[in-house]
């Protein structure tokens, strides 16, 4: 036997290559800033920015002409408060920019809302605070509830519940479908771990984190708890789940797909993003094989969806 006959030239790989990436596949996260004028470099992830409005519409035209499968919106606003107000206001920055994405592509790219409170709070943490200083979990659920119906209304075609909540996924159903929302679609952190590879997107969002989420956020020493935790989320009524980090956790994704029949995503994080493109701007890595091969693994490992901050540029290569 020799199976090195099936590697012999680049047309042999590609008629046997068991797994691909396209760009319908990929999903771009997009940062949008209140009050900028111009869009603002975020120095921790070389070559992505906090988008003005209108940056942000030329970005989602762009994924649009690009073929990707969506683009996750997050709004970084001017002002916080221990609620998060500004993610229920339907002049708040991150429900205008669904409602400026909406308009600038309507149905030929899925919108999707990144439905948390964390930009939101002087706090940084993902829900209300009790009077210990704690995420009050079921006061928590009431704000997603009515922030899910008021991203919808601003025309998000999918909202992406990544506070970790017990019970979130219900809540925000519950409410769309009350709302007259019932094909507005639930994408699920339904894993989302509490990771240090999350550091760079504390700059992306002006994160004003206090302590940590370690309460809330999946044990990276856990596997078997994040499925219960994927299970749940599909009982609640989740049309998607999501594991959070990809590259560190990708036994995980595969354990995911294997239990569930609902596509599963997984989001290509911050520091990942970070770490290759520090090691390729020195010149140690191929950057767009390592950027190539990472995505890949991703998709081999079992995501059907992959959110990363590259998908624009491999859609372009692809």
């Amino acid at each position: 036997m020799r199976p090195r006959r099936l590697r012999t030239s680049p047309a042999m790989r590609r008629l046997v290559a068991e797994t691909s990436v396209e760009p319908r596949q990929l999903v771009l996260p997009m940062f949008v800033a209140e009050g900028l004028t111009e869009p603002r470099a975020i120095s921790s992830m070389p070559g992505v920015v906090q988008h003005t409005r209108e940056s942000a519409r030329k970005a989602v035209a762009e994924a649009a002409s690009l073929g990707l499968g969506g683009v996750m919106l997050f709004g970084v606003p001017e002002h916080k408060d221990a609620t998060g107000s500004g993610a229920l206001d339907p002049s708040g920055i991150l429900n205008v920019a669904l409602a400026d994405a909406r308009q600038e592509v309507g149905d030929d790219l899925l919108v999707m809302a990144d439905l948390c409170l964390d930009e939101f709070t002087d706090h940084g943490h993902c829900g209300v605070l009790d009077d210990q200083g704690r995420v009050d979990n079921d006061a928590t659920l009431e704000v997603y509830a009515e922030m899910g119906v008021v991203q919808a209304d601003a025309g998000a075609h999918l909202v992406a519940p990544s506070g970790m909540q017990d019970g979130q996924v219900r809540a925000i159903r519950l409410a769309l479908d009350a709302a007259g929302h019932q094909d507005v679609a639930i994408l699920a952190y339904a894993a989302k771990y509490a990771s240090a590879f999350y550091g760079p997107f504390r700059e992306a969002v002006a994160s004003s984190l206090q302590g940590d989420r370690r309460t809330y956020q999946q044990d990276p020493a856990n596997a078997r708890e994040a499925v219960r935790e994927v299970l749940l989320d599909v009982a609640e009524g989740a049309d998607i789940v999501m594991v959070k980090p990809a590259l560190g956790y990708l036994d995980l994704v595969a354990r995911v797909r294997d239990a569930v029949d609902l596509p599963v995503a997984a989001y290509n994080v911050s520091g990942e993003y970070a770490m290759v493109e520090a090691a390729a701007e020195r010149g140690w890595i191929d950057r767009e094989r390592v950027i190539d091969e990472s995505v890949l693994s991703i998709r081999r490992a079992g995501a059907d969806i992959v959110l990363t901050y590259w998908a624009a540029e491999i859609a372009a290569r692809l």
